[in-house]
């Protein structure tokens, strides 16, 4: 069990409610009305604080959570600074705390920007891009992705410009790849070492890249994601803030993800 932020709006909501019911219980049983007795502080404050932690637990397991962009392993379709949005619905229903899965809804799909636990920290959130779906043949060579036999389409768009704390990918390539039917940015260093090696995803599990190809701690060196650590599918940005740069970019409000 991981006591995150979930874990603690689960705890909030029971004892907000607890309280709040317990007393009003009280009040039934002793047939005094609720208005004709002064409310103990603690049960104003449950009553009051109840509605709320409950509402923002029920938006956040199940529709969807904020994250924010720590690194730049998604550039250039995320950037340092960028505030998305999850949703936790596509994927199925989990329970809070226990993320156990209580209705199937859809799986990923190639191309699809997850979030999911860490496997080998699932404390920690990554973000990467879906590359291959169980039972795929993932090869990847001389910077170039093969997805069972097929090359992955990739188009040069020239040199990129960095900006904010990302400004040291200046001089990468920039090329649009395109997978199935997914097209989206990636980022080539030239001349950076990498892994090559052929990947079969085993069943229940998923092969992920960063965009940002050669600067992405991903599936080329720890392995597969599991179903079972999948938290929701990145769709928006609603907000972007560099702290180390010029702030608010906002041009990147409201930008949907592919």
């Amino acid at each position: 069990m991981d006591y995150d932020f979930s874990f603690f709006l689960v705890v909030a909501t029971l004892v907000t409610g607890v309280v709040w019911g317990a007393y009003s219980l009280l009040l039934k049983i002793r047939h005094q009305p609720y208005e004709s007795v002064k409310e103990p502080l603690m049960v104003e404050y449950a009553r009051s604080f109840f509605p709320v932690v409950l509402i923002v637990l029920v938006l956040r397991s199940f529709l969807a959570e904020p994250f924010r962009i720590p690194s730049g392993s998604m550039m250039p379709t995320l950037l340092i600074g960028d505030f998305i949005l999850v949703n936790k619905f596509n994927y199925g229903v989990r329970l809070p705390v226990l993320n156990t899965k209580i209705i199937e809804i859809a799986e990923p799909k190639r191309g699809d920007i997850v979030v999911f636990r860490f496997p080998r920290q699932p404390t920690v959130d990554y973000i990467k891009r879906v590359i291959g779906v169980p039972g795929d043949r993932i090869a990847y060579f001389d910077k170039k992705l093969f997805i069972n036999g097929q090359p992955a389409t990739q188009v040069s768009l020239g040199v990129y410009q960095g900006v904010g704390q990302g400004e040291n990918m200046s001089g990468a390539e920039i090329l649009e790849e395109n997978l199935d039917s997914v097209k989206h940015s990636i980022l080539i260093s030239h001349g950076v070492p990498t892994v090559e090696d052929v990947f079969v995803v085993p069943e229940g599990q998923y092969f992920v890249m960063g965009d940002n190809r050669d600067n992405s701690n991903d599936s080329r060196y720890w392995g597969f994601v599991p179903e079972a650590n999948l938290v929701g599918q990145a769709f928006f940005i609603w907000m972007n803030w560099d702290l180390q740069h010029y702030g608010i970019d906002f041009k990147r409000l409201g930008t949907v993800l592919n």
